[in-house]
């Protein structure tokens, strides 16, 4: 979990520095099939080729879990940041992601606890206070907002549906397919859309950027998300959506020296207070036995 809240957090300003030179489809789509690659060659070089092995119905459900995440969720965020979205804006926008998770348990006819809806509640209201605080106009486009809420909506529906597939029984096979087929969905995604990769124009910087997203964010951060997926609670897992805008605003204050005014200090404890209310409500039904006369969920 700390990998994911402080690793994540950091790679909406290396997304925000990368697409400065590179196209956003292309490049977040070559980020994925390197980090999968990479992981692919890890497993196959510690445990042989046959690791990766995968049943039709398996890969398919990597596939749907592929376009919903990588493809749609990083895509769309890679989009909105290159169409002027500042990247801790973007933070706070996906912050939404845990609001849409306790909804889809909703539709699906569970019935959260109220504390958990009640710390969602307040996480979200922090979150509009940090919005409203640093404001929508000017450099946030408004067709960007509707991409990152898009995002944020599609990441949410695959994190639930995740655990609920039919996927290979080792969370980084499942790593290695979903990065591989979601990034082969962006490269074709950008080049539909006339996007072209000339590697040889980008600066050191752009290039840092990448790397950075290939190693931390994709091999390291998103590995560990997916292992989370299929270790622990949906709901518990989705709060590094809280966390991540506070690491991404600070990261640029930092080094853009983006505003941090006292509107957007608030705002940031309360997200932290939904925080606490959230995993508080989640971790119990974890560390209770079960009874004859009572299920664990």
């Amino acid at each position: 979990m700390g990998i994911v809240y402080v690793v994540w957090g950091s790679t909406y300003l290396a997304i925000r520095i990368m697409v400065e030179e590179m196209p956003p489809l292309m490049a977040a789509g070559t980020r994925f099939l390197t980090a999968g690659l990479l992981v692919a060659g890890a497993l196959t070089a510690r445990s042989g080729l046959r690791r990766l092995a995968v049943t039709r119905p398996q890969l398919l459900g990597c596939a749907l879990v592929g376009l919903l995440l990588p493809a749609l969720g990083q895509g769309m965020v890679t989009i909105g940041e290159s169409g002027g979205a500042p990247s801790g804006i973007t933070a706070l926008l996906i912050a939404a992601v845990p609001l849409w998770v306790i909804c889809c348990r909703i539709v699906s006819g569970e019935r959260p606890a109220g504390r958990m809806l009640v710390g969602g509640a307040v996480g979200f209201g922090g979150v509009a206070v940090l919005i409203t605080a640093n404001g929508l106009g000017g450099s946030f486009p408004p067709w960007t907002i509707a991409v990152i809420v898009l995002a944020s909506a599609s990441w949410a529906l695959g994190s639930w549906w995740q655990p609920r597939l039919r996927l290979p029984r080792d969370p980084f096979v499942v790593v290695v397919y979903e990065m591989l087929i979601g990034g082969v969905l962006l490269v074709i995604f950008g080049l539909a859309t006339g996007e072209q990769f000339d590697p040889s124009t980008y600066s050191a910087r752009s290039w840092a950027a990448w790397a950075y997203l290939v190693l931390a964010g994709s091999v390291l951060a998103f590995s560990a998300y997916v292992w989370l997926l299929q270790s622990t609670a949906v709901s518990l897992v989705a709060t590094y959506a809280y966390v991540n805008p506070l690491v991404a605003v600070v990261l640029g204050w930092l080094i853009v020296a983006e505003p941090v005014t006292m509107s957007t200090i608030v705002g940031g404890a309360v997200v932290v207070l939904g925080v606490a209310v959230v995993v508080g409500s989640e971790l119990p039904s974890r560390t209770r036995r079960p009874t004859p006369d009572r299920k664990i969920r």
